[in-house]
């Protein structure tokens, strides 16, 4: 079983930068892909960006695509996604989540077995 805790999260202007950090437990990390989703109030949860269980490939939303960057260090057993040009739609709860079903990562959230419980992401304009 995997325990996954975010952190990073914060106020920023719009064209601004934030690391946000996602921390897990056990001994496994490394055999499992992880994602970042994200969800804005009113809507529904939706796929940031996974990366696959060695770190090798990674896989956007098109929303991010250029400006976010998924990285993991399985040493570590965290998993980061860097967060620049940041846009006022970039608003919302960001989780990251874990699975095992698909080392290679998923965009899909019923693929992921483990989820943290979120970080608040502000985007100002």
């Amino acid at each position: 079983q995997v325990q996954l805790v975010e952190s990073g999260g914060g106020l920023v202007q719009a064209g601004g930068s934030l690391r946000l950090s996602c921390a897990a437990s056990g001994r496994t990390f490394g055999s499992y892909a992880m994602g970042w989703f994200r969800q804005a109030p009113g809507k529904e949860r939706e796929f940031v960006a996974t990366v696959s269980w060695s770190g090798g490939s990674t896989y956007y939303a098109d929303s991010v695509k250029g400006r976010f960057i998924i990285s993991r260090d399985n040493a570590k057993k965290t998993v980061y996604l860097q967060m620049n040009s940041l846009k006022p739609e970039d608003t919302a709860v960001y989780y990251c989540a874990a699975t095992r079903r698909i080392l290679g990562g998923s965009s899909s959230f019923n693929e992921y077995d483990y989820w943290g419980r979120g970080t608040q992401v502000t985007v100002s304009s």
